[in-house]
């Protein structure tokens, strides 16, 4: 049950965040193509645009099969600046009518990794052989970036998207479901999951990327909390590499109240597992007779 300024908030928050990997690319196609082409400037493939059609009919059907109201929506798109991100857009938003459409924004924070400028595939090998043995977050390309520099601007990016919000800059008019697409990279997206629901650098290591087009849809649960397990199966979120922690954890959003989550005795274990309700640590307690 939600309070009075629960259900007040809740009525203003969007339905739905949803998050898409660009199309196939070039470079997922024929890696080289870095050696020559600016990373931005990288475009989509057909079978890339074919995905991107496909897949902004699958997320139309999303919106307009909730609750049987087919018009009772409008989405707003946010783009990575990449020329493969916004083709991408491009070939999403052929399945929504322009009534449907609140906005466009472009916004850098959620480009790609930067890994540098022009990628040598033999020495790109030797460096992501580096990042494996060194780590995934925190290995930072040479002349680029780590993953831990994207979640510092995706987490930039995420403090201005709550302002969107609550200043009413995406035009929602509470009477209709307002839905967020946000068109991004991979690994942008994976780092905004990790900020948005708190998982750990350990629990972010072991998440697989999104494939291309495939996207995830964040939605809100009935006490103000975001959640995959609204609409994602158990089965798809381990695919992703999320663990039954991790899955609970979901589960536990799609009802739970603001705030809660970090009261739960298992989010506490992730930390604290050492501790016991006494006090005292686990592997340097003792017994009566002092052993």
């Amino acid at each position: 049950m939600i309070n009075q300024e629960g259900s007040d908030r809740h009525k203003f928050l969007p339905k739905r965040i949803i998050l898409v990997r660009h199309g196939e690319s070039e470079g997922n196609r024929d890696g080289s193509a870095y050696s020559t082409i600016p990373d931005h400037k990288i475009e989509l493939t057909q079978q890339g645009i074919a995905q991107a059609k496909h897949a902004g009919a699958q997320i139309r059907s999303v919106l307009s099969d909730s609750d049987g109201l087919l018009d009772n929506w409008k989405v707003y798109f946010y783009v990575s600046p990449y020329t493969r991100t916004r083709s991408t857009l491009r070939e999403i938003a052929r399945s929504f009518p322009r009534k449907c459409v609140n906005g466009v924004r472009e916004e850098c924070r959620i480009r790609e990794q930067d890994f540098g400028n022009f990628q040598v595939t033999e020495k790109m090998n030797v460096i992501k052989d580096t990042r494996q043995k060194f780590g995934r977050f925190f290995y930072r390309f040479p002349e680029g970036e780590s993953a831990a520099d994207v979640y510092d601007r995706v987490s930039s990016f995420l403090e201005s998207l709550w302002r969107d919000i609550d200043m009413n800059r995406l035009h929602h008019d509470p009477s209709k479901d307002l839905n967020l697409i946000i068109v991004s990279h991979g690994l942008a997206s994976r780092v905004f999951l990790m900020k948005w629901f708190k998982w750990t650098v350990e629990q972010f290591e072991y998440l697989h990327n999104f494939s291309n087009c495939e996207f995830r849809v964040m939605q809100l649960g009935m006490g103000g909390e975001y959640s995959l397990a609204i609409y994602h199966s158990d089965e798809e979120m381990q695919k992703w590499g999320m663990s039954p922690e991790m899955i609970t954890g979901q589960k536990w959003r799609a009802h739970t109240t603001t705030g809660a989550l970090e009261k739960i005795p298992w989010y506490l274990d992730v930390f604290l597992d050492h501790v016991t309700d006494d006090g005292n640590d686990k592997d340097n307690s003792v017994d009566k007779n002092g052993s």
